[in-house]
């Protein structure tokens, strides 16, 4: 029997990636064909995504898997959350603004002033965050960005519609703007007329393995192949959750950029605890995935641009370092990119606190710190769920940093599983395989 081969486009807010599976002996198999970059753009202040470059990059990906595979059944895209394209009159409005971007200051201030917090939690589960979708589009609201806008795609919608032309909303994604109902999985029409958003933008939502549609003829013939373009569940963590079969009783975090740390739920919670502690509840495959968004990899990235050392070295020079400070890593002083190691030494110095000296205490002191992160927030969710955890599985980029895993293990005092896989990807292939 010939083997079928499937395309996961997996984007993060560093890198992209095109990943190729099918199934052998029952299990998935991946072969990585095509990587590229990815970053935030400043444009008159304002950071924004190249997205004209990220759907050619898309694109360059697509030819080298028509090159490589005869036929490729299915295709499915995923990204981070939050972040979107407006629509008007068939086209896209630009720019596209990064979820890092300062521009919800005033929007979350006026949003809170009309609905409360707690009304929004209990009705969408969803955990404050500024970049929230729902500050963003208020912001754009507010501009006049809106006007004569019919609908909003998020990104990986988005680059479905440039391959196939047709505009379909995926669920998984679609709870990280903040307005989806937690019981109804629908979009809250009651939010969105409360804070004067045009309804005709929020059409019913679609679930992981809905069709998309085919590759336009001019896509198809510029990539040299045809293939069936599919909804997997679209928001990276969605994808990464789906792929791994953990149990009950098991911490699930997906390391990248950002450290997504969280356990499978059937029903939503929406506990005080819950709002308290900021936790979300965002829509999976079959149940919610109860979790909190912390700083992962983002500070070690930043240190890796200051220095320009490669991730093994800098775990080298943690290795030999004995600097045992740790800070708050999910401060908003380090939001952004610039001068993190001047950032990190002022956060030690302005409390009086011994800094970091050294290159290896910089490194040494952000594992740590982000290990400390994962402890709080593990405890945050014990107490949300009123049960204990006896396993942290950790997947993605950051579950290949050894000494990070070592100091989890050590300061939350549970056995860590450390599945360095593409688990965004292979939960991606397995959605367009089974669903």
């Amino acid at each position: 029997m010939d083997k079928k081969y499937y395309l996961a486009i997996d984007i993060g807010a560093s890198s992209g990636r095109h990943i190729v599976g099918w199934k052998e002996s029952g299990e998935i198999k991946t072969k990585e064909i095509y990587r590229f970059e990815n970053h935030v753009d400043n444009q008159g202040g304002h950071l924004v995504w190249d997205t004209k470059r990220l759907f050619n990059e898309i694109k360059k990906g697509l030819k080298v898997a028509f090159s490589q595979y005869e036929s490729i059944e299915s295709l499915a895209i995923d990204t981070w959350g939050v972040d979107y394209v407006l629509i008007k009159d068939g086209k896209s409005v630009l720019p596209c603004y990064a979820y890092r971007d300062s521009r919800t200051e005033s929007a979350i201030e006026e949003i809170n002033s009309k609905i409360s917090f707690e009304t929004f939690y209990m009705r969408t589960g969803i955990q404050f965050q500024p970049f929230n979708s729902v500050y963003q589009l208020y912001a754009d609201k507010k501009s006049g960005r809106l006007d004569g806008v019919s609908t909003f795609l998020m990104m990986p919608e988005y680059f479905g519609y440039l391959l196939t032309g047709n505009m379909v909303k995926e669920y998984t994604n679609a709870t990280t703007t903040g307005l989806v109902n937690c019981k109804t999985k629908e979009f809250d029409t009651d939010l969105i007329q409360i804070l004067g958003l045009p309804l005709q933008m929020f059409p019913s939502l679609n679930m992981p393995g809905t069709v998309v549609g085919k590759l336009k003829d001019d896509v198809a013939k510029e990539v040299g192949g045809q293939t069936t373009v599919k909804l997997c569940p679209s928001h990276d963590t969605a994808s990464a959750f789906y792929a791994v079969d953990n149990p009950e009783d098991s911490v699930l975090i997906s390391s990248g950029t950002w450290a997504i740390l969280g356990a499978k739920i059937k029903e939503a919670n929406v506990s005080r605890d819950a709002l308290r502690c900021n936790f979300a509840n965002e829509g999976g495959v079959g149940n919610f995935r109860f979790l909190k968004n912390i700083t992962g990899m983002w500070i070690n990235v930043c240190l890796k641009n200051v220095f320009g050392r490669s991730f093994g070295d800098m775990t080298c020079l943690a290795s030999e370092s004995t600097f045992d400070g740790t800070f708050d890593v999910n401060d908003k002083e380090f939001s952004l990119p610039e001068n993190t190691d001047k950032k990190i030494k002022n956060w030690f110095e302005s409390r009086n606190l011994d800094a970091p000296k050294t290159e290896g205490d910089l490194y040494r002191s952000a594992y740590k710190s982000m290990a400390m992160g994962y402890k709080k927030a593990v405890g945050d969710l014990e107490k949300c769920e009123n049960r204990t955890f006896d396993k942290i599985y950790i997947v993605g980029g950051g579950a290949n940093n050894k000494l990070v895993n070592e100091f989890t293990r050590e300061f939350t005092n549970k056995e860590v599983v450390a599945m360095p896989i593409e688990a965004t990807a292979i939960g991606n292939l397995k959605s367009q395989m089974e669903l």
